[in-house]
């Protein structure tokens, strides 16, 4: 059965006055959506502020995620970019105990072609152990995913949303 259905949040990584990670902050911003009713939450997507986070902080936002969610949800997590190697890197080195899907953005600055943009999600999902889900967000990345693209996604069987 798809776990994903329903409303999925894109959680915000809450900070100190000092700029370090408010964890208390986000364990009771995890707690409330729960609370609220949702159906599965998304750790460190762009709402996340995963563009400003170095690589331990994001791990250490992710475990937090994790052991604050106590699995009481589904967990999407965060893992794109415009490097295709890169992006493949992060998930070979990535443990995806407690993560049950990807969202992975479109590659950005590049302006990649419709068959790049194929090939870089294609690379993606035969990677990943867990399911991806695409992200398409033409104001941000500069390109867009076409109806054909997509399409053509959705006959990977690793790829399930967008």
């Amino acid at each position: 059965m798809n776990q994903f259905y329903g409303t999925g949040v894109a959680l915000a990584t809450p900070f100190n006055d000092d700029y370090t990670i408010d964890y208390n902050g986000l364990e009771k911003l995890i707690d409330h959506t729960i609370k609220g009713g949702v159906d599965y939450l998304v750790a460190l997507g762009t709402t996340g502020e995963v563009a400003t986070l170095n690589a331990t902080e994001k791990k250490q936002v992710l475990a937090a995620c994790l052991k604050y969610n106590a699995g009481r949800v589904p967990v999407v997590y965060g893992i794109g970019g415009n490097n295709t190697q890169a992006v493949l890197d992060e998930i070979a080195n990535t443990d995806f105990t407690g993560i049950d899907a990807i969202l992975s953005v479109s590659p950005y600055y590049n302006k990649p072609s419709q068959a790049g943009i194929i090939a870089h999600y294609r690379a993606i999902a035969d990677a990943c152990p867990v399911p991806v889900i695409l992200y398409n967000v033409p104001g941000r990345t500069m390109s867009n995913l076409s109806a054909e693209t997509t399409l053509s996604l959705a006959n990977h069987p690793n790829i399930i949303g967008i």
